[in-house]
This record gives C-alpha cells, structure tokens and sequence, in this order.
C-alpha cells in the first residue's frame, strides 16, 4: 500500500487502465495491450501473449485456437506481478482471447503468495461500462472522481439520442464485424450503440456475445452501412486484411459497398475495448449512420473502404 492510501494497482486489460487514467490515477503495472494513455505503454508488463498479434487474421485465429488447446492465449510473468506486489489486480471475465482471465489471475496471485484483491469487470453494455468505472473508483478511493465521469459520458450519450430522435423512419442497417476471417458479427455493447446512434442492428440483440458468422448470412441480411472493426486490428492492420472481405463472393453487391458506405474502423481502440472511449465509438458510429449530423470521425479512426481498395 502506497504512502497516501491509494492501493497499488495492476490492470491486465486495457479498458481497466484507460479508466484508472481516466480517474486520475495510475497504475503500477499493466497488460502487454494496454496503450493508452501513452504513457500507460511505459509500465512494466505483467502478462504476454502467446500469439503473434501481427500475423493475418485467419492465421491469429488459428494460433488462438491452438493456444487455448494448450496453456492458453496469455501467460502471466509472475516475477514482475510479485516485485509490484500491488493492492488490487484489475481482470476481466468477459473473453479468455481478449485478456487474461480471472482464473489465471487468481492461480498467479496464490503462486505469488502475494497480498491482492482481484476485481473482475464482465461488461455487455454501456451501463456495465459505466458500472465498471463506479466500482474501479469505489476500490482506488476516487469515488467522487467516478461519478464525475460516468455523469459526462451518460450526458455525450444523451446528445448522440437527440441528435437522431427524428430519424426514426431513416434508421439503415448496420453490420459492424470485429473479426474478418472467419467473419464474426460484434455483439456485446455494439447492437445498443448502434440503436442509439440511429441505426439498425439486425444481426445480433443487445448483450449477445460476439460470433463466427456465414458469409452467406451477412450477404443476405444485406447492410446499408458496413464497419470493419476487428479485435486488436488497428486502421492499418485492418487495411492490411481487407482482402479477407473483399474477395468473397458478392462482396461488390452489398449495398453497404455500392453505396459507398462500408467503412474501416480502429477496433483495437475503440470498438472492443468496454471504457470511458466507448462514447467516442459511440460518436463515430453515429457520423458513419448519419454523416449529415455529425463530424466524421478522424481519418487515422475510421475511413470508407472505397479509399482503402482503390
């Protein structure tokens, strides 16, 4: 325990560090992932991964597989996390493949033998989000700080309502997919954020985990609007994949893409990462849905697939 009381926290998933920033503290460790604020790329790391994070989609995707037949995705450094000897460990239940897992969590810290109380978030929606944020600064001593926070993002999200009240009959379909190869439909927060954001999200209800999809799914459901979003993929890794979507039969005849509105978005910062930047996600889905009432989202964020293939 620090001098002035504040715990010493290690976070092992990047949404958990960017809401300790967020709440004006810092952690003392963190994931290999986590990047933002910059400076939380600094801190020691106490986890890696076992797969290759820059290889082709499919080929992380197989890795991934093989990974959780064998010891799994991520492999805590134990050493780091007993020379930090930290109050609180911050984990997450949410998905073995996004970060490491409660369970590892808990064996490393008995295998540590260290002193650390474990808070694991689960988030599948804005208000678990928000939940999140109350109960990280409920365990850090910045309570007030918390509220302060989720008080402004409910109020961004109001504005985005508001913005696209009347566009009830003008609501187009939306498919935004975090994977690309096997192509997978995002869920969890995403449906909600983009009924907020004035569109429809035929493919998957508020809450519904994230799924492999067949092609012949997407192409019949047929979407108006299109966002390529893929786990871990910042613009240019996903560009660098765009293939994996642009060579599959029919592509050219989705409305999304004859119209000129499938788009490629930052997934690694702002589509599968549950913090306080959901909001900005939130944001931008809603100028990609109706471009005519909102800022275009910035270029090294979001561009139109058009731009990316030409």
């Amino acid at each position: 325990m620090s001098l002035d009381n504040a715990p010493d926290v290690v976070s092992l998933l990047p949404s958990a560090t960017e809401i300790v920033y967020a709440l004006g503290a810092e952690p003392v460790g963190v994931s290999h992932e986590c990047d933002y604020p910059p400076e939380a790329a600094e801190k020691p790391a106490v986890n890696r991964s076992r797969v290759d994070a820059e290889a082709a989609s499919k080929e992380i995707n197989e890795q991934v597989a093989e990974a959780e037949d064998d010891d799994g995705v991520y492999e805590i450094d134990t050493e780091t996390l007993a020379t930090l000897d930290p109050d609180l460990v911050v984990s997450q239940g949410i998905c073995d493949v996004c970060a490491v897992d409660e369970v590892l969590v808990e064996d490393a810290i008995e295998r540590t033998g260290i002193d650390a109380a474990v808070l694991t978030t689960d988030p599948h929606s804005l208000d678990d989000v928000f939940a999140d944020i109350r109960r990280i600064g409920d365990a850090i001593g910045h309570t007030d700080q918390a509220a302060s926070l989720v008080a402004d993002l409910r109020e961004r999200v109001t504005a985005v309502e508001r913005t696209v009240e009347d566009r009830v009959d003008q609501r187009p379909r939306v498919a935004v997919l975090d994977w690309l190869d096997p192509v997978m439909v995002a869920g969890h927060w995403i449906p909600e954020m983009v009924e907020l954001a004035g569109g429809q999200y035929g493919l998957a209800a508020p809450g519904d985990r994230s799924e492999p999809r067949e092609w012949a799914e997407i192409r019949e459901y047929d979407p108006e609007v299109l966002v390529a979003a893929p786990c871990g993929f910042e613009l240019d890794q996903t560009v660098e994949n765009l293939a994996d979507l642009t060579d599959r039969p029919g592509w050219a005849d989705l409305t999304a893409v004859r119209e000129g509105r499938a788009y490629a978005l930052d997934g690694h910062h702002y589509v599968n990462r549950p913090g306080p930047r959901l909001v900005e996600t939130l944001e931008y889905l809603a100028a990609l849905i109706h471009p005519d009432l909102f800022e275009a989202p910035p270029t090294d964020t979001a561009r139109p697939l058009a731009e990316l293939v030409a």
